[in-house]
Formats: structure tokens, sequence, C-alpha cells
């Protein structure tokens, strides 16, 4: 297919890309969320506590880290599309193969190579956008990409819970493979090459490694991918305590299990669309600062609840949805503004703050699939911890690069705030 770049792309093609990668971005968190109701089921199968599933996540999440560092160079060696393809099709192999796992080992290690491509589009998605669209323009994209992205923990539950209720847990698999089709027939058929191949960028480990460390190197990509991680530290681990809070910890059944998953989910994408709005009028960087704070207010409550009280649901569900809501504000931005410093190295930044979120995001299943078993106070820990550490690298940047008047003049450089001046002048 015929390259094209953002100068020459048409305002209709821009619309059918923006949708084709929101599926994509989509395919990740719809492979977690869709087969989270059949945890008991699986359990049940391998004769395994509920919890003990919880390390499929996480092997997951190790897949998605890892394959993002890889498929960075590959996409600006080989452009966009053809590692794509390449993702797609694993995903579609592994995702029937894990129909077949006869263990929590088994289906850990599928679910390992299933992320493996599954990542291609998450990779994809935000370096294409990057390719296509003017800075001031991602994060807006990025966030209508969550509008998309986020039906997908809406409706994955209630599909996933609809499949056990009537059939077994292998067919959530076949599912998705059936899913992943679709998405690559959308790659081959609607998606243009956005990125001339780079011949130049190397596969040699060395030479990649030494790519990434120049990358993470830039202070700014540092900070905001840092605090990006924490952002979806706490997304994710949220998830995989999931199960548990609803089912298990407030004993809810599957059916409230999915309204409740998904009203969660809602509030992310709420968050995501209310930021387009206020992206209109304020910088990136002055959102990001204000909703890290009310992040933290958010889950240190959640904190001290847990602390001070037996935790109730009409205490833990309404702090679990404002701070979902939080984070639909905060992903998009941390992710523009971490790679508003590169163009032609998009790729492997696109990968790499990828790639940091999901080795926050492990860590975070890891802990709930170790430590949240009885009580919720170890989750409401890990979430406070990532919304603290999380602002802290916000904060570190404001006091270096736009404390004082510089994070006022932010505000007037705005294109909305400068059109207003130059109507009123």
């Amino acid at each position: 297919m015929k390259q094209v770049n953002r100068n020459t792309v048409s305002k209709g093609r821009k619309l059918s890309v923006i949708l084709v990668l929101g599926t994509l971005i989509a395919v990740g968190p719809f492979s977690i969320d869709a087969y989270l109701p059949a945890f008991k089921q699986i359990a049940t199968d391998f004769k395994v506590e509920t919890s003990a599933i919880g390390f499929t996540l996480t092997t997951y999440f190790i897949g998605i880290g890892l394959g993002q560092l890889a498929y960075g160079p590959l996409m600006d060696r080989y452009g966009r599309r053809k590692p794509l393809i390449a993702g797609l099709i694993l995903y579609i192999i592994t995702s029937v193969l894990s129909a077949y796992a006869w263990d929590v080992n088994s289906l850990a290690a599928l679910r390992f190579f299933t992320a493996l491509g599954a990542c291609a589009g998450m990779v994809a998605s935000k370096a294409i956008v990057r390719d296509l669209f003017d800075e001031e323009q991602v994060a807006e994209v990025l966030s209508t990409l969550m509008l998309i992205m986020g039906i997908a923990p809406i409706i994955a539950p209630t599909i996933g819970g609809f499949i056990i209720e009537y059939y077994h847990w292998e067919m959530i698999f076949y599912g998705l493979a059936a899913f992943a089709t679709l998405m690559l027939f959308n790659v081959v058929f609607i998606l243009p090459e956005s990125a001339t191949p780079n011949r130049a960028t190397s596969l040699r480990p060395i030479p990649v490694l030494r790519e990434y460390w120049t990358i993470y190197k830039d202070k700014a990509f540092f900070l905001f991918s840092t605090a990006r991680g924490f952002v979806i530290g706490a997304l994710l681990g949220y998830v995989a305590a999931a199960p548990f809070i609803f089912l298990e910890y407030f004993d809810m059944e599957q059916s409230d299990f999915a309204i409740i998953f998904g009203s969660n989910a809602f509030g992310l994408i709420a968050g995501s669309q209310i930021n387009r709005l206020f992206l209109r009028r304020f910088t990136t960087f002055q959102i990001t600062y204000v909703v890290s704070v009310l992040l933290v207010i958010t889950t240190l409550f959640l904190l001290v609840h847990l602390i001070a009280f037996e935790a109730r649901f009409w205490m833990v569900y309404p702090a679990l949805f404002i701070m979902m809501t939080f984070i639909g504000f905060q992903n998009p931005n941390v992710t523009a503004l971490a790679l508003r410093p590169f163009t032609v190295r998009a790729g492997s930044a696109s990968a790499f703050v990828g790639a940091v979120s999901m080795i926050f995001g492990s860590f975070a299943s890891w802990f709930v699939a170790s430590y949240v078993t009885v009580s919720l106070l170890p989750l409401g820990i890990m979430l406070a911890g990532c919304a603290v550490f999380g602002h802290l690298a916000i904060e570190v940047f404001r006091v270096k690069y736009a404390r004082g008047y510089a994070f006022a003049k932010a505000y007037l450089k705005h294109p909305y705030i400068q059109t207003k001046r130059n109507r009123w002048s």
C-alpha cells in the first residue's frame, strides 16, 4: 500500500485510520478483560485457587513489555505495517492454542506469546498517530483512541460472562482469535503505511539498547514515561484485582461483576473524552499536573478507608470509579508528553514508553496475585503508591522545567488562548 504522511492524507482518511487504530489498541485490553469472568471456571478445571490464575496476567504483561521493545526498531526499520501484520498472525495462532491449555503454566506461557502479538497494535497505533498528526493534536487523537479502546473493558467482561454461561472458557480464546482476524483484514486493506522504512536502523542488540538508552536519557521522556508507568501500574493492578474484589471479597454474581467492571471502564472513557474538551483551553502539561494531584487525593482516601474501617462496597467502588476517570485523563496526556521530543525515532520511543508502562504493570499484577488474597489493604497501598510516585515524577518536571512564570506562560502560549487574544486585540 502506498505510503502517506500528515501533509498528504485527507481528513476522511485520517478518520478511518483513527477507527482502525482504536480497534488495534483495544486488542490488548480486550484480551485481558474478556477472560476475567472465567477465572473461577479456569481455576476449577486446573484445580487451583482463583488467585493463581492471576499468574497468566503477569506473563501477559511481561510479554507486552518485552514485545514492545522488539517492535520499536522493527517498525522504524521496516515501516509500521509489516511488523503489525506479523504480530496479529502470532496473536491469532496463540489465542487458538490457549483453548487447549492443560494447566496454569501452559496457559501462562501461551498468554506470554499472545501478548507478543498483541503489543504490535499498541506500538503501531501510537507511532502512526505521531506520524500523521501535529504535536498539539497527538494528545487529542490519543484521547479519541482511548474512547474506542475504552469500549473493550465495558463489553469484554459481558461477552466473556455470556460465553462461560452457555459454553466453556475455551470459547473465549476462539472469540479473541476471530476478533484479531477482523483486525488483520482492516490492517491489510485499510491502514496505510505512514513511515518510510529506515534501513539504517540496526536490529542488533547492542545498537538497539544504545538507541533505547539515548531515548531514555531525554529528561522529558524519562519523567513522563515513569509517570505513565505508575498510572498504568495502578490501572493494571486494579484489573488484576477486580475478580477477587467483586467476585470473592464482595461475593457478587458474574453478571453483576460485568456491570461493575464495565461502569469503571466507562469512567475511563469519560475521563479521556472530558480531557479532549479541557485540551482546547489548557495545555497538556497543566491538565496532567492537576489530575496527578487529584489521583493522589483519591487513592489516599481509599487507603485511609481500608486502614480505618472494614472495606465497604459503597466506599471502595466510588473511589475506584473516580480513580479510573482520572486515569482516563492521564494516560493519553503523559503518553503525548513523553513522545513529544521524537519524530524520526517515534517507533522506538512509542515502543519504549509502552514497555516501561508494562514493566510497572507486570509488577502490579504480580503484587496483586501474591498479596491481594484476603484483604483489600495491599491493593490500597499499591494504588496510593503508584499515584504518589507518579505525581513525584511530574512534580520534578514542573520544578525543573515549568515552575513559576514558565508554568503560566504555557497557558498563554496555548492555541486557544492565542486565538482569543487575537480576537480581543
